[in-house]
C-alpha cells in the first residue's frame, strides 16, 4: 500500500475525531459562556449576594477561570484521544488492506492460486477476504478452463489440418491428382473443422445462459420417439437394437424447447452408438420422477466408462475415458453440450456405469414446469 494511500486513511479517520471533538467543544464553550454565567449569577443573588459585590465578582470570576481551564484539559485530552483512536483504527485496517492489495497485483500478474487468509479484522474485512478468495478461486478455473480448452483445440483441430495441408502439397506436387475420393476426404475434414467451431460456440453460449430457449409444453413420450426415428437408420447400418421403452405411461408432459432438448437426446443416442459395438443395445426410456419431475433416459450395453472417470465424462474435450475416445469420433464436446442446454431447462444430466464392457446410462431429469424465464441470446 502506498503511503499516500496510508496518510489518506489516517487522515480520514483523524478527521472524524476532530470534528467530533469540535462539535463538543462548541457546546462546551455555549454552554460555558452563554447559559452558565446567567444561571451561576441568578443563585449567587438568589443566595443573598449584593449585585456588584466584590463577593459577587469575585467568585463569577473563578467560576469563569474554572471554566477556562476545564475547556482547555479536555480539549486536549481529546486531541490526544482522537490521535490515538486514529492511529490505531489506521495501524488495524493498513496489515489486512495491504494483504489484499498485494493479492489483487498477484492476480494481475497471472498468479491466480494467490488467497487472502483470514485476518481477524472484524466481519466487514473478513467477508471482504473471502469474497475475493472465491473470485480468485473462480478466475483460477476459468483460466485453467481456457489453458486447457486452447491446448485441447489445437490437439483437435492439428489432425484435420494437417490431413489438408498432406493433401494440398501432393495436389501442388503433382503426387496424386483430383479425384472423387481426394474430394471426398478433404470435404469430410472441412466438415469436421466446421463442426468443431459450431460445437465450441453453441457450448459456450450454453454455459455462459445466452442460448434462447423456446418453451412449451411436450409430450415426453414424442419427445424420445422423435429422437429414435430420426437415428433408427444409422443404428440399422452398424447393428445395433435401437428400442423405445414407451410402456410408462405416467411420463406426461414437460416443458422444454422441443429443438434443444431433441440436440441433447440426439447427441445421447450419437453418444451411445458410438461406443456400442454391433449386435448391441441402446434403449431410450421416459419416466416419472415424482409429481414435479420426470427423466428420459439413454441406456447403452456398450463400452462402459470406468467409474473414476465419470466425474469428468461430461467435461469438454476429456481424453481419459472411452466414452470421450477420439478414436471413435466426435468432436469431443457433445456430451458437454448436452450437460449445458438441460442446466439452462433447470435439469441435470448425469452418466452411470458399472464399468469397462457393461454399458452406461445417461439420464437427463427435468423439472415438468419452469421456475425461471428463458435466457435470451445476447
Amino acid at each position: 500500500m502506498s503511503p499516500r494511500y496510508e496518510r489518506g486513511l489516517a487522515s480520514r479517520f483523524l478527521a472524524a475525531q476532530l470534528l467530533v471533538v469540535a462539535a463538543s467543544l462548541a457546546a462546551a464553550v455555549v454552554v460555558a459562556s452563554v447559559a452558565g454565567p446567567p444561571i451561576f449569577h441568578e443563585h449567587l443573588i438568589m443566595a443573598g449576594h449584593a449585585e456588584n459585590s466584590p463577593e459577587l465578582l469575585h467568585v463569577e470570576q473563578a467560576y469563569r477561570d474554572t471554566n477556562l481551564i476545564t475547556l482547555g484539559v479536555a480539549l486536549g485530552t481529546a486531541l490526544v484521544c482522537a490521535l490515538v483512536v486514529s492511529a490505531w483504527c489506521s495501524r488495524r485496517l493498513r496489515a489486512p488492506l495491504e494483504r489484499l492489495t498485494e493479492a489483487a497485483q498477484g492476480m494481475a500478474r497471472g498468479r491466480y492460486d494467490t488467497r487472502v487468509p483470514a485476518m481477524g479484522a472484524g466481519a466487514e474485512v473478513d467477508a471482504l477476504a473471502s469474497s475475493f478468495n472465491t473470485m480468485a478461486a473462480r478466475l483460477e478455473r476459468t483460466e485453467d478452463t481456457r489453458r486447457r480448452m486452447l491446448s485441447d483445440l489445437a490437439h483437435e483441430m492439428r489432425t484435420p489440418l494437417s490431413v489438408l495441408a498432406v493433401y494440398l502439397e501432393a495436389l501442388q506436387d503433382g503426387v496424386t491428382r483430383w479425384d472423387e475420393a481426394t474430394g471426398e476426404l478433404m470435404s469430410d475434414q472441412l466438415g469436421r473443422l466446421t463442426r468443431l467451431v459450431e460445437d465450441i460456440n453453441d457450448v459456450s453460449r450454453a454455459e455462459e445462459g445466452r442460448i434462447d430457449l423456446n418453451r412449451d409444453e411436450e409430450k415426453a413420450g414424442e419427445l424420445i420417439r422423435s429422437a429414435v426415428e430420426a437415428h433408427r437408420e444409422a443404428y440399422a447400418a452398424k447393428g445395433v437394437s435401437l428400442v423405445l421403452d414407451a410402456q410408462d405411461h405416467t411420463a406426461g408432459t414437460v416443458e422444454v424447447d422441443r429443438q434443444r432438448m431433441g440436440q441433447v437426446l440426439g447427441n445421447l443416442l450419437t453418444n451411445a452408438l458410438r461406443h456400442t459395438p454391433p449386435g448391441g443395445t441402446v434403449s431410450v426410456r421416459a419416466t416419472a420422477h415424482g409429481p414435479h419431475r420426470l427423466a428420459l433416459v439413454v441406456a447403452d450395453t456398450g463400452d462402459g466408462i470406468p467409474g473414476e472417470h465419470l466425474p469428468q465424462v461430461f467435461e469438454r474435450f476429456y481424453r481419459g475415458d472411452t466414452a470421450r475416445d477420439r478414436d471413435h469420433g466426435g468432436s469431443g464436446i457433445g456430451l458437454t453440450i448436452s450437460k449445458a442446454l438441460v442446466e439452462a431447462h433447470g435439469g441435470t444430466l448425469t452418466a452411470t456405469s458399472p464399468g469397462p464392457g457393461q454399458g452406461a446410462i445417461f439420464t437427463v431429469e427435468l423439472p415438468r414446469h419452469s421456475s425461471r424465464p428463458a435466457r435470451t441470446s445476447a
